[in-house]
């Protein structure tokens, strides 16, 4: 704080944003309020629930479909998930590192099933196609992300890092959920994944 002989104190303000860091900060704002909206979601609201005015959102968009195909194409991105893997202590035992990695991809795949069951079942129009990279891009660089953390164990593997994360992704992304049974947790998914379907030792 600063003080003025004249005014008395006074307070710095915080630096501008860029256009950029705008941009994020309004599609970080907007995406659990398209969860929960859908396509229907205004902008007046998702401006409310920035802090800004709605007139800002349309200095960083050209229009509200723009803005909602940002969002969906942040949602789909699997780069905060792979930020997350890669921050994963490998000093850590391998159960708990895959605990970690299930819950980060467990957490991409809700976000991202939350966004686009909200779009196909919301009012308004939906953003159309999204521009950027594909799934098999998407799927080689989570794969790589978890391939590290298996990396410290490659001398004592079956195969290769890469097969065991291709393996363990499988794992996670072709659960069957059913109505009569809860989902395994990221730890039981893990210690199925790691030592078997049998409980203690075979007869």
């Amino acid at each position: 704080m600063t003080t003025s002989k004249e005014n008395g104190p006074t307070r710095r303000r915080a630096p501008a944003m860029s256009p950029e860091e705008r941009r994020t900060m309004i599609i970080r704002t907007a995406i659990p309020l398209i969860a929960e909206y859908g396509a229907a979601v205004t902008t007046a609201k998702i401006a409310r629930a920035a802090g800004i005015g709605e007139g800002t959102i349309f200095r960083v968009f050209a229009d509200k479909d723009e803005l909602m195909q940002a969002c969906v194409a942040e949602a789909l991105s699997p780069d905060h998930a792979i930020r997350e893997l890669d921050a994963i202590d490998v000093s850590q035992p391998l159960p708990d590192r895959l605990v970690e990695a299930a819950e980060a991809l467990q957490a991409h795949m809700n976000r991202t099933g939350a966004i686009l069951g909200s779009l196909g079942h919301g009012g308004g129009k939906h953003p159309g196609p999204v521009r950027g990279a594909g799934r098999n891009e998407s799927t080689t660089r989570v794969r790589s992300a978890l391939a590290e953390l298996f990396e410290p164990e490659r001398d004592t593997l079956r195969r290769s890092p890469e097969q065991i994360a291709a393996l363990f992704f499988g794992l996670l992304f072709t659960q069957r959920r059913t109505d009569d049974e809860p989902d395994l947790s990221p730890r039981e998914l893990v210690e199925v994944f790691l030592y078997g379907a049998v409980s203690g030792s075979a007869e």
